[in-house]
């Protein structure tokens, strides 16, 4: 039987969504994103959990890089919270937030872990999706400002970077299915997210 292995270049890593992850959902100027409403609608999320303070990665990123650190990992890719950066997704940037991501990142380089960092991981903010969200042409040039942000300010420690994690997913089981924020149940809303 062969013997199975990596490439010389493979990189070992961990992943994780800002949602899902760093809690302090209400903290430090932090706007409301769509999980943040649909997580709070009873019986949208199994056991209605939400991520208000899910391993609470806000305040205990050192502990956590600490592990990966102690796990050998050379890689942690992320993703930035939109509300966190631009709380209404547009207009003023949040600078507690980028000052979030810059501590993150000195952190992991720090224990010699490489920074891949997505731009968006189905949070949107709430206030771009009460003006029609994904399904909205203005909403990917709200994003492609929020990226110019982000980019600007970390790119500098920052080689590998992603756009958007899983598109169908966030056009479709937020759109169509309705199974995730947004919680719409419209195909060709689905559609337009896609597109956008």
């Amino acid at each position: 039987m062969p013997t199975l292995t990596f490439p010389k270049d493979f990189v070992w890593g961990a992943a994780t969504s800002a949602y899902q992850i760093e809690g302090a959902w209400n903290e430090d100027g932090k706007g409301k994103s769509i999980w943040d409403t649909f997580s709070h609608i009873p019986g949208k999320v199994a056991n209605n959990e939400n991520g208000d303070i899910a391993v609470d990665h806000y305040h205990r990123y050192k502990d956590d890089i600490r592990l990966m650190a102690d796990l050998g990992l050379k890689a942690y890719r992320f993703s930035t919270s939109w509300t966190r950066i631009l709380p209404d997704g547009t207009g003023k940037v949040n600078k507690k937030g980028l000052d979030f991501y810059d501590r993150l990142i000195d952190e992991l380089l720090k224990n010699k872990i490489e920074p891949y960092v997505c731009l968006f991981h189905w949070d949107l903010p709430q206030a771009l999706q009460d003006k029609g969200g994904w399904p909205a042409r203005e909403t990917a040039d709200r994003f492609a400002d929020y990226a110019r942000i982000v980019f600007d300010r970390l790119a500098d420690r920052v080689k590998f970077w992603a756009t958007v994690n899983e598109p169908w997913v966030a056009a479709f089981l937020g759109h169509a299915q309705g199974i995730h924020a947004p919680g719409i149940c419209d195909y060709s809303q689905a559609y337009q997210s896609a597109h956008h």
